[in-house]
């Protein structure tokens, strides 16, 4: 369980039946200050009977017909399931690959991930728009949660990146170097660079040659398009062989949710709104973000980030790097106006372009 000190006094986060039992039998008298989020509570009558509720928070989950009433009538307050939605808006968890990809086998459609993304095209109504809102909290708490007593590093660039070249190759190899580094790979979470990245610090264990051969089994199906169920679940098929590994972290957004999550992150936060995922990708990277080629979306989080760094407290900036010198300076010539607004913020070395992700690894952590 989660413990809390906030302005309103001890916060208690309840997220499994197990918390509440020990909770229960360490002698609890009130539930003052405990949240319970999406739990199912119908087996637990007679412990929520002998508590004292008052002050406690019920997110969602499932409660007796009896014990619902009584808790609200003794000063608990209650917040019910929205009705008819494909997700839990009071997770106490981030999803998993398994999670989002249930019954891949009977087809992509056919699963969470893609059930989510369709309802979430179809969403005018007020209950729905609050249901978003709740889950994204939900998600984010959980996110907090995930990145305590942590060090991440991020990983951005393009999503187009095909399994099988080079551009894919560098980008595990990178997520490799970092994981090695003792650092949490943050990606967001979708194909391409991001896909791979997440595969290399999962991978960190692995040699240079076995790695190798990973890439060239995922090679076989170099993208989603035009199946994702075969993308997934060749991607499924070479997680299960991999050995423990790094834990890593993905966060992708139903927003664009034409493009997969990718399985290789061993946590995912998804949220249904962009903006609060971009910043959240750039908040939690206290190591550092690596920028690899990409087009718009990486040269928006390029500078997103910059803006961060230039107005932080010093102690607050973190490394920003860009890999590919003349991709930065050439082909989207990033890296002039990035320097320039770096030595205008006296930001020094934290900022630096470098042709190699061995080279990258030296600039972070």
């Amino acid at each position: 369980m989660i413990i809390r000190r906030g302005t309103l006094g001890q916060v208690v986060e309840v997220e499994s039946l197990e918390q509440f039992d020990e909770l229960v039998a360490s002698g609890a008298t009130s539930m003052h200050g405990w949240r319970l989020q999406g739990l199912d509570l119908t087996g637990r009558g007679d412990a929520l009977r002998s508590l004292d509720p008052a002050g406690a928070l019920v997110l969602g989950g499932r409660l007796s017909p009896a014990d619902e009433p009584s808790l609200r009538d003794r000063g608990a307050l209650l917040f019910p399931q929205v009705p008819e939605l494909p997700f839990d808006a009071y997770r106490s968890a981030l999803y998993t690959a398994d999670e989002l990809y249930a019954g891949v086998a009977d087809g992509y459609e056919r699963t969470p991930d893609a059930t989510i993304y369709a309802w979430s095209g179809d969403t005018g109504d007020v209950a729905a728009k609050l249901a978003e809102a709740l889950h994204d909290h939900s998600v984010d708490d959980a996110l907090q949660d995930f990145v305590e007593g942590r060090r991440l590093v991020g990983v951005m660039g393009g999503h187009a990146a095909r399994r099988g070249t080079e551009e894919y190759a560098e980008a595990a190899r990178l997520g490799q170097g970092l994981a090695r580094r003792d650092l949490v790979v943050c990606t967001g979470g979708g194909p391409g660079a991001m896909e791979a990245a997440n595969l290399g610090a999962r991978a960190a264990g692995l040699h240079e040659t076995d790695l190798k051969d990973t890439l060239e089994e995922l090679a076989r199906v170099p993208h989603y398009s035009p199946s994702v169920q075969a993308w997934a679940e060749s991607a499924l098929d070479v997680l299960r062989r991999l050995p423990g590994g790094a834990d890593t972290l993905g966060i992708p957004t139903w927003f664009y949710g034409h493009e997969p999550p990718n399985v290789f992150a061993s946590h995912i936060a998804k949220y249904f709104r962009n903006a609060l995922r971009e910043d959240t990708l750039l908040e939690l990277c206290d190591a550092g973000i690596v920028f690899l080629p990409g087009a718009a979306g990486t040269v928006q989080e390029i500078f997103q980030d910059a803006c961060e760094n230039y107005y932080a407290a010093p102690a607050a900036r973190a490394p920003m790097v860009l890999v590919g010198r003349r991709y930065w300076t050439e082909t989207l010539p990033a890296w002039p106006l990035l320097r320039a607004l770096a030595d205008r913020a006296e930001l020094g070395d934290l900022v630096q372009l470098v042709d190699t992700v061995e080279e990258a690894c030296e600039h972070i952590g």
